[in-house]
């Protein structure tokens, strides 16, 4: 079982201590070496748990919150235990009183340059600051910003600094990694009493068996199949030059499903060698499906991309059901609805075996299993909409930042500062790294405390993160919002609008800060839950429906906002450049089955107007305007394809808009732009380019 569901069923009352076993008694020094092997991999021994429905007197009995089912009894491994909650957690377990605690850890610090753990020394690490607090690196509230620490060991802006970061965020990685370490966990029967709970405890540890339920459930598959671990370990490095890095515990529990058709290891146990290898090639061929389709598809380029890797297994289980494949274009839109909604409300955070053993028999028994599956959901969190509250305060490693990395994604966001386009594998110099649109150093010079945990909670949440390559976000340092965005906007006219940036100027000055946040959130909330009704509601098309009723439906897969043609609103200058937007948008209308484009209106619905495109013209009126954008089609994606644009223009709060109305092309539809001939569809709310192959099947499929 992971560290982190451990003392996630600790927090939860899922896991508590008898009154019979002693306190917390370790010393600081075996806290300190438990992370230590853990940092390592090396064993540090398994737990004992005996799960029953008539425990015994249980400590701090008084303060358990009232439940039914059965409890997990801690019964070996509570030091253990209780050591890695007081270090990850900062705090006490629930199970115990401060008093209980004879010697705390937690002043225990990490290196960055070198890996090694020390208690504090104020004569050694106050002024080192490759010193770090070791609860501190698990609190979602503070971030080590491993660059800033770089920059002031090496000097900013150097290749040393940037080496030093890389190493220093290796060696963060490997502490933080610890949470996702499993460690063996033994349960004894629930029919057991006492003095049997106590007796099997005592077996077990002269035996020596320390094995998992995916351990026990692999060795026995390798009595049957000899080469079974092997054959897994050799996929899993597959599957690694895909940046899809899985374990053995996830392949266990893969083909455990697609054989038995259950979620739970044991299940596995009694299958024959036959079926066993059918069920591996099925599974094999399942896992190349599925990592070549999530890029391009889902806009998930690794597991970095994903909470757990459970959430694939109800996936899994689907398309083997389906011959491999989903069976049409709306199933797979479907399948991703409920994969979004899963990540977003942590759906196996807690009670993995239970809630995977659930929903796959859902996936089992049903054609079609999504709203289903999608309701147990509703059940556990209440909605599957976001809304702007549930961002706020939420930090970097909270499921919804990985949700707004896949809309930015989904939208073509591009590197503020080179240009590549974020939905791309970009290599490791170049993988995502989580910047601070206001830089944390900024704000705690102005305004904000670094003491203050609600100051600390506001400055990195996520509406203050934007999505940038490693080498920008070193580039970047402490320069403020208002100095960079403008120049980012202008060289890359839309990339500030792809990552939700408001796009209001003075939102951008630090006295502003929290009302940048409030808007943020609000534009993130919106996008989301703009690509999740994407992927089930129906498209419609809104020709001859008026501009007035369209702005108020916002934008959806057939219908899409553009605030000018030509006009720079931050620049208050001419882009010709921003006309390739509107051309994108058409061009992508014309090659999936048509839509509705309205000029005049910015992403939430606010009428901008024409005026300020109307006075770039020789002629400020509504008919040049027209000729231009005929025009442009013309000259950019083809005379035939121009007759299946339909211009019309209408008042809307006093504002003259303009409603372009296109009928599907029924052959493909090329845009030339500066970096060549581009072939563009809709992709949710948004407009995206598919590359060669990708343009060759879905011409194939769909004209």
């Amino acid at each position: 079982m992971k560290v982190n569901d451990l003392l996630f069923s600790i927090r939860n009352w899922e896991l508590v201590v008898p009154e019979f076993q002693r306190e917390y008694v370790w010393r600081r020094v075996k806290a300190r070496e438990l992370l230590v092997s853990l940092v390592k991999d090396y064993p540090i021994g398994s737990l004992l748990c005996w799960k029953t429905d008539a425990p015994p007197k249980l400590k701090s009995a008084e303060n358990i919150p009232k439940r039914s089912g059965p409890v997990q009894i801690i019964l070996d491994g509570q030091q253990r235990l209780t050591a890695l909650y007081l270090l990850l957690e900062d705090s006490i377990p629930p199970y115990y009183k401060e008093n209980d605690i004879q010697e705390d850890p937690r002043q225990l610090y990490y290196n960055l340059e070198t890996a090694e753990f020390q208690y504090y020394l104020k004569s050694r690490m106050k002024t080192d600051p490759l010193w770090v607090h070791v609860p501190s690196c698990f609190n979602p509230e503070v971030q080590t910003d491993v660059f800033k620490i770089a920059s002031d060991v090496a000097g900013e802006g150097n290749q040393e600094a940037f080496d030093l970061a890389k190493k220093y965020q290796r060696n963060l990685d490997g502490l933080q990694s610890i949470k996702n370490k499993d460690i063996p966990v033994q349960i004894v029967p629930t029919e057991a009493n006492v003095t049997a709970a106590i007796d099997i405890f005592d077996r077990v540890n002269s035996l020596g068996t320390k094995l998992t339920d995916a351990e026990l459930a692999l060795t026995h598959v390798t009595g049957k199949w000899s080469k079974a671990r092997v054959n897994m370990k050799n996929k899993l490095n597959e599957l690694r030059e895909c940046n899809f890095c899985f374990d053995l515990t996830f392949m266990v529990r893969a083909l455990t499903v697609i054989v038995a058709r259950r979620a739970l290891y044991e299940t596995i146990h009694g299958y024959p060698y036959e079926e066993l290898i059918e069920g591996w090639k099925r599974l094999s061929k399942l896992l190349d499906y599925l990592v070549t389709i999530l890029p391009g598809k889902a806009y998930i380029n690794s597991t970095e991309d994903l909470a757990t890797p459970n959430v694939l297994v109800p996936l899994l289980l689907y398309l083997d059901c389906n011959k491999g494949r989903f069976p049409s274009d709306k199933a797979m839109k479907e399948a991703l609805h409920w994969l979004y909604a899963a990540q977003m409300w942590a759906r196996y955070t807690g009670q993995t075996d239970q809630r995977l053993e659930h929903d796959v028999s859902i996936v089992k028994q049903e054609t079609s299993p999504w709203s289903k599956l999608l309701n147990q959901i509703i059940d556990q969190r209440g909605r599957i909409e976001v809304k702007a509250a549930d961002l706020e305060g939420r930090w970097a490693n909270h499921p919804l930042y990985r949700m707004a990395t896949v809309v930015a994604k989904s939208h073509g966001a591009v590197d503020w500062f080179n240009g590549a386009p974020l939905a791309k594998g970009l290599g490791r110099r170049y993988q995502l790294h989580s910047h601070h649109i206001f830089p944390q150093d900024l704000l705690y010079k102005n305004r904000y405390d670094s003491d203050n945990h609600l100051h600390r909670k506001i400055v990195n949440e996520i509406a203050n993160r934007a999505f940038l390559t490693a080498e920008t976000n070193l580039k970047l340092g402490n320069t403020p919002p208002e100095e960079y965005l403008p120049k980012v906007e202008q060289q890359y006219p839309g990339a500030l609008v792809k990552q939700f940036i408001p796009m209001k100027p003075e939102l951008w000055k630090v006295e502003r800060f929290n009302d940048f946040l409030a808007a943020r959130r609000e534009l993130i909330a919106i996008k989301i839950n703009e690509l999740m009704n994407s992927l089930v509601a129906e498209p419609e098309i809104y020709a001859a429906q008026s501009a007035d009723d369209l702005r108020n439906l916002g934008e959806s897969a057939t219908l899409e906002f553009k605030s000018t043609l030509r006009w720079d609103v931050v620049r208050q200058c001419v882009n010709k450049d921003l006309q390739f937007s509107v051309l994108r948008t058409i061009a992508a209308f014309l090659n999936s089955g048509g839509g509705t484009l309205i000029i005049g209106v910015e992403d939430n619905g606010s009428v901008l107007g024409l005026d300020n495109d109307l006075k770039t013209l020789k002629k400020n009126t509504l008919d040049a305007f027209q000729q231009t954008l005929v025009n442009l089609i013309v000259e950019n994606i083809g005379v035939e394809f121009s007759s299946s644009a339909k211009i019309r223009f209408e008042t809307v709060e006093n504002r003259k808009v303009c409603i372009v109305d296109v009928d599907p092309a029924g052959k493909p539809a090329y845009l030339k732009t500066s970096k060549g001939t581009q072939f563009y569809v809709r992709a949710g709310n948004t407009s995206r380019s598919l590359d060669p192959e990708e343009t060759m099947s879905y011409i194939q499929t769909n004209i």
